[in-house]
């Protein structure tokens, strides 16, 4: 079969191997759909994951059940299936707080074991949900969108069970690439009543206003009058100068969101007494945690597919390897998807 192959650190490309042989308790998916994530190029040069190569890439993907192992009853071939990449153990101290997501020893297909870039994925049958008739290129979006959630989830702004938390009047996201779009239309999905978006990209904020969010340029005079204002703000930049500035721009009371992946040895400098006088509460998030239940839902409420205009290319195997490889992207271009017949 065709796939996307990390043969060693730094070296990608396209290759042919074989079919994975079904194990138990396993089933053998047909990849209809795959989305392209920063991690995915992270990963190839060693900055996350414990850089097991060889590797088939790719942790956000759907498909149909091909095949089941003897032992599975749960799904049957035809299945339509969403993938939840994470593998925890089960029983360190994160995963019996119900932490998987911060496991100790915390695995995913696409990062340490063989992913969703190939024609076919073998994955335990506890790691599938059904999407019903979800197209498969919006069921690949569960994955980042569960990522989003379980931010949200921390930030006060979700309950664990989807329903509703304190929902922000007033909010900013900061970034306006795919994962700060679909951030940000989430908050508006949940009812949150200004969802701005900030950058520094025109053709970005153009396309965010195109999505129904309140365009905002970063460094503009606009936005500073808007300190203080905001209820939510967070950052998917991974910025570290952009995060720092964040507790400048939350209301009094409201919350600060560290959703972008800073650099492991950045460091920014924030005055405690700001915090403390005015109450800030500052969330962390990292993955998402058993809750591609919680985020099928949400695109199966998405009834005019607002989140599905996200993805702006739908390639063949071969043709996402550019964007794995090269150093720039054109700005317009958001959710990449490996994309089968």
């Amino acid at each position: 079969m065709q796939a996307i192959r990390y043969a060693a650190k730094d070296e990608a490309g396209v290759a042919n191997i074989p079919v994975p042989t079904l194990l138990p308790g396993h089933a053998l998916i047909k990849v209809k759909a795959s989305g392209l994530c920063q991690t995915d190029i992270e990963v190839l040069h060693g900055h996350y994951g414990d850089g097991r190569f060889p590797l088939v890439p790719g942790h956000e993907y759907a498909g149909i059940v091909e095949a089941v192992a003897g032992d599975v009853t749960e799904f049957a071939p035809g299945a339509r299936v969403a993938i939840n990449p994470n593998l925890a153990c089960g029983h360190c101290r994160a995963c019996e707080k119900g932490l998987f997501n911060l496991c100790e020893d915390l695995g995913a297909y696409g990062v340490s074991v063989d992913g969703g870039f190939a024609a076919y994925s073998l994955v335990r049958v506890d790691h599938l949900h059904d999407i019903g008739t979800l197209p498969f290129e919006t069921a690949a979006l569960a994955e980042p969108l569960a990522c989003v959630l379980n931010g949200l989830n921390n930030a006060g702004v979700t309950k664990p069970d989807g329903s509703v938390g304190n929902v922000p009047e007033s909010a900013i996201v900061f970034g306006a690439g795919p994962i700060g779009l679909l951030l940000a239309l989430s908050l508006k999905a949940r009812g949150a009543a200004q969802v701005h978006v900030a950058d520094v990209v025109q053709s970005r904020l153009d396309f965010a206003e195109r999505l129904g969010l309140i365009p905002t340029v970063s460094g503009s005079s606009e936005l500073a009058a808007k300190r203080k204002h905001f209820d939510l703000v967070a950052d998917a930049t991974g910025i570290p100068a952009v995060v720092q500035d964040m507790v400048s721009y939350t209301a009094d009371g409201g919350t600060v969101m560290i959703f972008g992946v800073c650099a492991p040895d950045a460091k920014i400098s924030i005055a405690p007494f700001e915090i403390f006088r005015r109450q800030i509460k500052i969330a962390g998030s990292h993955s998402l945690n058993n809750n591609i239940p919680q985020a099928l839902a949400l695109l199966q409420a998405d009834r005019e597919g607002v989140m599905s205009k996200l993805v702006s290319h739908r390639l063949p195997i071969a043709e996402i390897l550019p964007f794995i490889t090269k150093k720039s992207v054109d700005p317009a271009t958001m959710k990449v998807q490996f994309v089968a017949d």
